[in-house]
């Protein structure tokens, strides 16, 4: 799964008080294990969380397992990417995206 130690594995358990609580820029990947373009855009998170470490949260989270957080955001299909700003969803991308497309997202957020 993730590779970068700059990755958080989040659950339904602790969701809300390393996202949700959170007062910087989060970005949370929704994903599961046999979906393909989760697998496809997988590297460009775990880029992101070692380019933006110290400034953006990246987690991921597995829908297949943490199923309460995913209908809570009304995450429908995967990959899915929220982002989050002081706990709020502030913006999101749904499917396999490029990395510039993410990057672009942080950015607008960060500004």
């Amino acid at each position: 799964m993730a590779d970068s130690n700059n990755i958080k594995v989040v659950t339904d358990a602790d969701f809300q008080s390393v996202i949700a609580d959170n007062n910087g820029l989060s970005m949370v990947d929704f994903w599961a294990s046999w979906c393909g373009p989760c697998r496809m855009i997988a590297p460009f998170v775990e880029q992101l969380a070692d380019e933006y470490a110290g400034q953006v949260t990246v987690a991921k989270l597995d829908v297949d397992a943490n199923q309460r957080t995913a209908a809570q955001f009304g995450v429908r299909s995967i990959p899915t990417v929220l982002f989050f700003k002081n706990g709020q969803v502030v913006d999101q991308v749904v499917g396999a995206v490029p990395k510039p497309a993410l990057d672009r997202k942080i950015q607008e957020h960060l500004a």
